[in-house]
């Protein structure tokens, strides 16, 4: 990979996770995870276990084959099968894939409940329904690996997953999209909880998403 387009992806992906400190949905420990592929057989990943504060050179480079692993933490080699194995299904548009404990997204995964796709920003964010659990198991196994791929083959256009027990993990165009899904899925899971003491959320009508998509599409509108 060129030394420019290393230090683009670089710069962006940084500048992602940087968006999802500031919007504020990050959980307090900072926790989390983020990879972008490069084009040259690989992926850049985040090689801590805390966003906060990280920097370019934070990032090493991992091959998206079974080559050879630089030298990793164990923290960080528990959660490469998962980067890889959701960028090699090679779902359409998806580039960058982020993992975080956003507090009130969180909430629906340890209840196990599958958060409600009832906040138009998420529409704009392309998520179609509502965004399903991927059951718990150990973080980085075989089992729960497969336990998310499973959902992301059964409808590829799917955009984020709900890892039991555990987290979120959301997909993008590039490392902004995805941060701004997150940041859609923080806002919506916490008006969702706020909305049960108004008796609860309230669907969507009927063909709300391509209506959504056909009206950003009108404007020229980039999801927001």
């Amino acid at each position: 990979m060129e030394a420019s387009a290393d230090h683009q992806l670089r710069q962006e992906l940084v500048a992602a996770v940087r968006l999802l400190f500031e919007a504020d949905v990050m959980s307090a420990s900072g926790h989390g995870n983020f990879s972008v592929l490069t084009g040259d057989g690989g992926l850049l990943l985040t090689a801590g276990g805390s966003l906060r504060g990280m920097r370019p050179d934070d990032l090493v480079w991992v091959p998206l084959g079974e080559g050879e692993l630089p030298s990793l933490s164990p923290v960080v080699r528990e959660i490469v099968p998962m980067h890889r194995e959701v960028h090699r299904l090679g779902l359409d548009g998806v580039r960058a894939v982020v993992h975080t404990h956003s507090p009130a997204v969180t909430a629906f995964a340890v209840a196990n409940r599958p958060l409600p796709c009832v906040y138009e920003a998420m529409l704009r964010f392309g998520l179609e329904e509502d965004v399903p659990v991927a059951a718990w198991a150990p973080r980085g196994s075989t089992a729960s690996v497969s336990n998310i791929t499973t959902l992301l083959r059964q409808r590829p256009t799917r955009r984020a997953v709900l890892l039991g027990n555990h987290g979120l993990l959301a997909m993008g165009r590039s490392p902004e999209e995805a941060a701004r899904l997150v940041v859609a899925m923080e806002e919506g899971a916490a008006a969702v909880i706020a909305a049960q003491a108004l008796g609860g959320a309230l669907p969507f009508p009927s063909g709300a998403f391509l209506t959504e998509q056909a009206h950003m599409a009108s404007f020229g509108s980039p999801a927001s």
